[in-house]
């Protein structure tokens, strides 16, 4: 063998031992992280269960979407709506001791029926609704105008309807 082919050996064979070294001393720290992560995991306190709270405050909400509508601040009436709606699911959730993530109304009642019979008008509620979270609020929802010129008096009552719906059903769980 030529003097430069052994030598490109040895090379190849100092990379593999410190490649070697690096991937070790890698896992070891891995290792070290994944330990005091459980550690601290073990130390926090669960969260308490709330669900009369995220319940007392969806019924509010709802409330406030009933006063919306009289003022006729319709758009905001419909974003009040889902709120409420959405407030009263993550109760349940709460209840459930589950994590509720997101704010698509149909998402959380899709997980939901995985544990609870959700009916199919709960379901249309919920779709309907999350239609208000966004574009009740946002003027680039909209091609033109803002979003108070597009939402009507029947939007925001089947909002409040919807809302209600759901409400109610999620205190049936809860009770």
């Amino acid at each position: 063998m030529t003097l430069t082919v052994v030598r490109i050996i040895r090379f190849i064979a100092f990379l593999s031992g410190q490649l070697i070294h690096i991937v070790l001393r890698a896992k070891a720290t891995l290792n070290r992280e994944k330990a005091k992560f459980k550690r601290e995991r073990s130390k926090r306190k669960k969260m308490p269960e709330r669900s009369k709270d995220w319940i007392n405050q969806a019924e509010k909400d709802l409330k406030v979407a009933e006063v919306l509508i009289k003022d006729e601040s319709f758009e905001w009436s419909c974003f009040a709506a889902q709120q409420a709606a959405e407030k009263a699911v993550k109760a349940v959730f709460q209840k459930l001791h589950a994590a509720a993530w997101g704010h698509s109304l149909f998402d959380l009642m899709r997980i939901l029926s995985k544990n609870v019979v959700v009916n199919e008008e709960l379901f249309n509620c919920a779709r309907s609704l999350d239609k208000y979270y966004v574009p009740a609020r946002y003027p680039n929802s909209f091609e033109s105008g803002s979003p108070y010129e597009y939402f009507t008096r029947r939007d925001a009552e089947n909002g409040i309807v919807c809302s209600r719906r759901i409400i109610e059903f999620c205190k049936g769980v809860l009770a």
